[in-house]
């Protein structure tokens, strides 16, 4: 029996323990049998990794902002994601849309409404026929949210690299970038699996196990 796809969002603040988490469920879902994609945004393709770098380095209003990620994510969606889709495989990918929503919304406060917008024009997507989950707007099927408060996020991230455009905020920001994934996981709560990620990693390990498990993926 054919495999279907599988798309699974990483998301959360710098310092929450994606990256982490995201090589232990690849290799748990490899080990299952699975072939698995792993990538990221912005970026996933030459071009949007192109993108990545003026978002993160260049200095720029909240909308050409938006755009870019967004710009970024349509290519990523048409290159790398839909097809991996397609072929049955599971795509696992350290950020999606709901970061837009939660960085560029609530921490820069632009427009949700317009955000909404911009995702139903930049993700929808004519999916091939073998993959019916994902036809029309393309969505994560499991977002798993690391939620840590962003004083401890700077514990851990303090003296590790020099700190790029969005992580050099005030802490002010990123309170308003975690409140922006809370209003998105309410809106979404059926994708949404919210990970406590201020305990020790193997607890966070079990409850992300846990999370793809509910769903029978493991």
């Amino acid at each position: 029996m054919a495999q279907h796809g599988r798309f699974i969002s990483f998301e959360g603040i710098d310092g929450a323990g994606k990256s982490t988490h995201i090589e232990a469920l690849a290799q748990a879902l490899r080990e299952a049998g699975r072939t698995v994609v792993r990538t990221r945004e912005p970026g996933g393709t030459p071009l949007a990794e192109k993108i990545r770098a003026l978002a993160l380095h260049e200095a720029m209003d909240a909308l050409t902002e938006t755009l870019l990620m967004f710009a970024a994510r349509r290519d990523h969606l048409t290159q790398v994601i839909v097809p991996a889709l397609a072929r049955g495989e599971v795509v696992l990918c350290d950020r999606f849309t709901d970061a837009t929503f939660a960085y560029q919304g609530g921490g820069r406060g632009f427009d949700w409404e317009s955000l909404s917008l911009l995702e139903r024009l930049a993700q929808t997507v004519q999916a091939p026929e073998a993959d019916l989950a994902h036809k029309g707007m393309v969505q994560p099927d499991l977002t798993i949210w690391f939620d840590l408060p962003p004083a401890v996020a700077a514990e851990r991230l303090a003296g590790t690299r020099v700190p790029d455009r969005f992580e050099a905020q005030p802490a002010a920001f990123f309170e308003a970038v975690r409140a922006g994934y809370a209003r998105r996981a309410s809106q979404q709560p059926a994708r949404f699996a919210r990970i406590d990620a201020d305990q020790p990693r193997e607890a966070v390990w079990r409850a992300v196990q846990g999370a793809v498990q509910a769903r029978g993926w493991l």
